[in-house]
């Protein structure tokens, strides 16, 4: 039994709307930006992803990231993204509010964008893997332990494969710049499971909890009233 479903995913950001710009046509997802000077993703009347205005610059490599299909690079780079490390299989660029990215470059036609939402894990493939089991009993979904990392299938609501859990050896030293957001009917099951409470918010009249997991990241619980 799930304690959780996933709801959506947030990005902050120093421009929303230039981000929005950016990230919509890249993962076929519409670009709604907000008068507030946020934004959204949206698939008819569906939010994908939230993308909101911080004051604070990005300093560090992000502990979350997106893994990307294309058929190309050049769609990314005439949108303005640079790139930023090759590896054989991938390659690592950054968005116009210099967040990392994967893109890997697929022979054949696609059909799904986005890929798989990466997550760095400080220490070992132990610690990597009981992240992955975390979140994988919090959604209700599967955690697999491959060689060198670990991912979580099967969750509901996910728009792309999975969460792919990577260990690294740095620590984490700021506010995620990419966090979830999920739904549960209350936030006492989460603290029971390991999550801690941080602050409550709310604005237009909904309300939620900013929590974070065990390893420290943080994740959005909204739940009824």
């Amino acid at each position: 039994m799930s304690l959780a479903t996933y709801k959506d995913l947030c990005i902050d950001a120093a421009d929303p709307h230039a981000l929005s710009a950016f990230w919509g046509p890249l993962l076929g997802w519409e670009s709604h930006p907000h008068d507030d000077g946020d934004s959204c993703l949206r698939v008819g009347d569906e939010v994908k992803v939230w993308i909101n205005r911080v004051p604070e610059p990005k300093t560090v490599k992000n502990r979350l990231h997106l893994d990307v299909n294309a058929e190309s690079l050049q769609p990314a780079l005439d949108a303005g993204a640079t790139v930023h490390d090759e590896q054989p299989r991938w390659t690592v660029l950054l968005d116009p509010d210099g967040q990392e990215f994967c893109v890997f470059v697929r022979d054949e036609p696609v059909t799904q964008p986005f890929y798989e939402l990466v997550w760095d894990v400080t220490g070992d493939e132990d610690a990597a893997f009981r992240l992955a089991q975390w979140w994988a009993e919090t959604l209700g979904a599967t955690a697999v332990r491959d060689e060198g990392w670990s991912h979580v299938e099967g969750i509901a609501g996910l728009p792309c494969e999975s969460i792919v859990f990577q260990p690294v050896p740095e620590d984490k030293t700021t506010k995620n710049r990419i966090h979830v957001d999920v739904t549960a009917d209350g936030i006492g099951p989460l603290v029971a499971a390991g999550a801690t409470s941080v602050r409550e918010k709310g604005e237009d009249g909904i309300g939620w909890t900013v929590m974070v997991d065990p390893a420290g990241n943080e994740f959005c619980a909204f739940t009824p009233g």
